[in-house]
């Protein structure tokens, strides 16, 4: 069970290392682009190319999807990257279910824990599988795996690399399940608990208010998406990437300074926050000094809010 392109190389490894996938359940074809064509969704595709029947119901509860999905006869339901399973259908199968979760519970529970955690800058997440439970992302930990964050690594690159890795514990996790070797553990909650619930638009917007270090973090935990962004000549101008310069700068924050050829960064509390990828209404994304090479305002960009 899952729907977006983390998902699909945990769905591959288990294919690859010989496991019989019944069937695939994942979310169905919406509406993309500007002719509004219905799109599938990566671990559709993948199944499709596979062989490998695909339900996609509107409603997990509804009796023709249950009924469908009883008739596979599945031991083992396995979900990445999915939505919230009524208990109905994650108490189905003799062995369970289990979910693949981008962080190390019971840490960063929730839609975005990738996100959430390099905007927070921590140096270390992980990946977690565990048993459904009614709570969500509260069940009993089947295996953990700790991964290093890169200073500079944005949450798209940390995304990808937790792709793979995941897929590996999800391997590793099954291999247990058939060999009946399974040691749970409960999640122990302290004080000191993140949340990563899901981001919207307006709270990807820049604060220019906020220290070097903490504008950094927020632009490369939102890159490439959904994207951090601010306003210029009253329209929407993403950054998707950045770098420090550390400095006692003491002007007004969110001034912008450039040589009009080859760097554009922003004055902030502690420094100087270079955009080094950006991307303004309407247009692609490009490198600053691209984007500068097109720019013609007389005095540059003066303030960004």
């Amino acid at each position: 069970m899952g729907t977006p392109d983390f998902a699909v190389p945990s769905l591959d490894i288990l294919i690859k290392h010989g496991y019989d996938i019944s069937a695939v359940v994942t979310a169905p074809d919406k509406p993309a682009g500007r002719g509004q064509l219905l799109n599938e969704s990566p671990v559709k595709k993948y199944a499709l190319a596979a062989n490998i029947p695909v339900l996609q119901p509107e409603k997990l509860k509804a009796p023709d999807f249950i009924e469908k999905l009883k008739s596979f006869n599945a031991n083992l339901q396995i979900v990445v990257a999915f939505r919230m399973l009524p208990e109905i259908v994650w108490q189905m199968p003799e062995n369970g279910t289990f979910n693949l979760h981008a962080s190390l519970l019971p840490q960063y529970r929730g839609a975005a824990p990738i996100n959430w955690a390099v905007i927070n800058g921590e140096t270390e997440t992980g990946l977690t599988t565990f048993f459904l439970q009614h709570e969500i992302d509260t069940g009993d930990i089947i295996l953990q795996e700790k991964l290093p964050i890169g200073p500079d690594e944005t949450a798209g690159g940390l995304h990808d690399r937790m792709s793979i890795a995941g897929a590996e514990l999800v391997l590793k996790t099954v291999k247990k399940i058939e060999a009946n070797n399974i040691k749970t553990q409960k999640q122990i909650l302290a004080q000191d608990i993140k949340t990563a619930p899901k981001i919207f638009k307006d709270d990807c917007r820049i604060d220019w208010n906020k220290p070097l270090n903490e504008l950094h973090n927020f632009i490369r935990g939102l890159s490439p998406y959904p994207t951090a962004w601010t306003t210029f000549d009253s329209k929407v101008f993403k950054i998707y990437k950045t770098a420090k310069e550390y400095s006692g700068y003491q002007g007004e924050y969110g001034l912008v300074f450039t040589d009009k050829k080859t760097f554009l960064k922003v004055g902030v509390k502690g420094g100087f926050l270079h955009l080094l990828e950006i991307q303004t209404e309407g247009k692609k994304r490009v490198k600053a000094n691209e984007f500068l090479n097109g720019f013609r305002g007389e005095n540059g960009i003066s303030k960004l809010y």
